[in-house]
Parts: C-alpha cells; sequence; structure tokens
C-alpha cells in the first residue's frame, strides 16, 4: 500500500506542476517588443512576440507622431508600463500591461513638443523640445505632472527645435538631458530634483569637451558615471561629478543611441550600422568590442535590451525593420532571424518588455 501512495503523490505534483506553468505563461510568459511607427497624423504602436517574432498587436497611441533625432521615444517600466512620445500633440501615451497584450490607458499632456522619456525616483520624466516634466509614478500608475523646467544651452539660450536628444535619470537628486547644437560642440543639462520631482530651477548646462561634436544617446551605471555618444566626432565620453572626465574614439561612424546591460554599454552606430560594445569603468572609456553585430537593415534609429533580449530599430529606402538579438553574460551578440519589415517609413524607438511576473487583473 506504502508503494502505492509514492507514484500517486508525484504525479498529482506533476500535474500540480504543468498547472502552474501553464498560468505563468498565461500570466505574461513572452518577451515582448513595442515599437512606434511615427506617423506625423497617426501614430501608433506595433507589439512583437520577441520569440517567434509575430505581431501581436497595433494600437492607436490617440496621437501625432513625428520625431526625429532622439532617444528613447518609447520607454517601458517593470514590463508592466509603456510610455510613449506623441511629438505633433504634446502629448505622451501610456499603456498597461495585460498577460501578453497591451492595453491603452490614457494621455498626459507635455509642456513642449515630447521627444524622451525616463522612468526613475518614482517618476516619469519627459524631454521636449525646450522643457522637461516631471510626472508623479503611484504603483506603476502615472498620475500628475509635479514639476517643469526650461532647458538651456551653454551660455543660457533656449535650445533650437530638434536639438533634445535624450533624457536620463543620474540618481535621486538630478537628470541630465543631452542637447545637439552643431557646429558648436553641444550641452548637457543637469536637471535638478526635489523628492523625484523637477523643481523649476535652471539647469546646470555643460559643454560637450572642446574637439567634440553632439552628445547624442547615453547610459547611467549605479555609480553615477555616464557612457554620452558624441556622435558627429565619432568618440564616446565619460561622465561624472558634473563634467567630462575622458573622451575616446569609438572606431565607429557616428555612435548615437546606447543601452546598458551590467557593465556593457551597447552603443549603435547609425553610419556604420554597427552596434559596438563600450565598458565605463569610472575613469575611462572604451570599446571593447567595435562590433559586436552588424544591423542588417537601414540606418539605425534606437535601442533597447531587457533579460537576454536587445532590440533595433532601423529605416531606410521608405521601410523601417526590427532586429531583434540575444545577449549572454559576455555580452556577446547573436541575430534571431530575419529583420522584422515593420511596414512603415519612419519607425523610431522601441522597448523590450521581459516574460511578466504579476498576476493579470
Amino acid at each position: 500500500m506504502f508503494r502505492s501512495v509514492i507514484p500517486r503523490n508525484t504525479a498529482a505534483l506533476l500535474i500540480l506542476a504543468a498547472s502552474m506553468a501553464s498560468v505563468h505563461a498565461d500570466q505574461g510568459g513572452t518577451a515582448l517588443a513595442v515599437v512606434m511607427t511615427n506617423d506625423p497624423q497617426a501614430n501608433q504602436i506595433k507589439v512583437y512576440d520577441t520569440r517567434t517574432q509575430a505581431l501581436l498587436q497595433t494600437l492607436s497611441t490617440q496621437g501625432k507622431g513625428g520625431v526625429g533625432g532622439n532617444a528613447r521615444g518609447v520607454k517601458q517600466l517593470n514590463g508592466e508600463l509603456v510610455a510613449v512620445v506623441n511629438y505633433g500633440s504634446n502629448s505622451v501615451a501610456l499603456f498597461k500591461r495585460h498577460a501578453d497584450r497591451l492595453s491603452f490607458d490614457r494621455i498626459v499632456t507635455t509642456t513642449s513638443a515630447p521627444v524622451s522619456i525616463d522612468f526613475g525616483n518614482d517618476h516619469m520624466y519627459v524631454a521636449g523640445s525646450t522643457t522637461i516634466d516631471s510626472f508623479e509614478v503611484q504603483n506603476d500608475n502615472v498620475v500628475w505632472r509635479d514639476g517643469s523646467a526650461t532647458l538651456e544651452l551653454v551660455g543660457g539660450a533656449t535650445p533650437p527645435i530638434g536639438s533634445t536628444a535624450q533624457v536620463g535619470v543620474l540618481d535621486k537628486q538630478s537628470l541630465l538631458v543631452t542637447l545637439k547644437t552643431d557646429p558648436l560642440p553641444g550641452t548637457v543639462d543637469i536637471v535638478p530634483l526635489r523628492n523625484g520631482a523637477v523643481t523649476g530651477a535652471a539647469p546646470t548646462a555643460v559643454s560637450a569637451p572642446a574637439g567634440t561634436l553632439t552628445p547624442f544617446g547615453f547610459s547611467v551605471y549605479p555609480d553615477g558615471t555616464a557612457v554620452i555618444t558624441l556622435a558627429h566626432s565619432n568618440q564616446n565620453g565619460l561622465f561624472r561629478d558634473g563634467a567630462f572626465t575622458a573622451v575616446a574614439a569609438a572606431g565607429q561612424s557616428a555612435p548615437c543611441w546606447t543601452t546598458r546591460v551590467g557593465k556593457y554599454v551597447f552603443s549603435v552606430n547609425a553610419a556604420s550600422k554597427t552596434i559596438s560594445r563600450l565598458i565605463g569603468t569610472g575613469s575611462n572609456v572604451f570599446a571593447d568590442t567595435p562590433v559586436a553585430a552588424q544591423i542588417p537593415g537601414g540606418g539605425p534609429t534606437d535601442i533597447d535590451a531587457d533579460k537576454g533580449v536587445l532590440g533595433v530599430i532601423d529605416h531606410g529606402a521608405g521601410q523601417s525593420h526590427l532586429s531583434l538579438l540575444t545577449y549572454n553574460a559576455f555580452g556577446e551578440l547573436t541575430l534571431s532571424g530575419a529583420a522584422i519589415n515593420l511596414g512603415v517609413p519612419n519607425a523610431n524607438g522601441v522597448a523590450i518588455l521581459a516574460p511578466s511576473d504579476r498576476d493579470d487583473d
């Protein structure tokens, strides 16, 4: 009798485990890639399964696109909330995740045409063409705007339209915003925060190093250093304690967009159509591997990575593509299948959402 109990219990446990695995899959077991079509009249997002490359959804952002020359026009939080810039409508569209689908949540308005988004300090930050806004976030819900400030170039001038590149959280006290002003070197604004909100005080405007051009995309390390691309002089810089402390040749043409995975920063090089693997040490920045991968499509326009999946958007010759890659603990990249034709000419912005571990409400 005793021997017959063991197989029955084992079978029951196996059935329970299979049931739990099935439930977990139903609750969001897929890594998603969200891209923005950037249509100037009827902006949309497209949601892809990163394993099968299948298109799961196409959703309206309830606004107009049209942004260019930027990074992070699409940004995700905790795999549950997605924010998308409606450049032509002075708004940000918010989407909530339910299992492996997204649903439109709401629109929030911005004080200037939105360009770039980041999350941190229980806030969403939106850099616009001339301003920076903060929105309080509670339990992955954006609730209201609680601060704004005007961006400035070195010397105090208001940035011209088209100069804003990216916003990123530096620490609990400050944000960084990169501003492109060729033929001048460019500016990095340090925006002060109080309890996570933009205070309204004028930012500290820091010039890019002499002999460089165009601070563009950047990634921040937990120690408060940032690797910032200097796109039009083919260089990368290390930013620390309110100043550039090191500059190094990129070894590729037009480094623009970045994403960080642990100690590695992946930089997409627009003219070379390559991805470089960079390392910032706190005192120096160098290209660990100048060509970690080739981009099979046109000129890249954004990059994001999470939980072993990296996505790159490109466009050219009237077509846009999403390339998906995998990476390992050593930062080695492998292409996953062919580039996906997005069916639109000027897609801009990508966010990778890791498989959800939250119960679907």
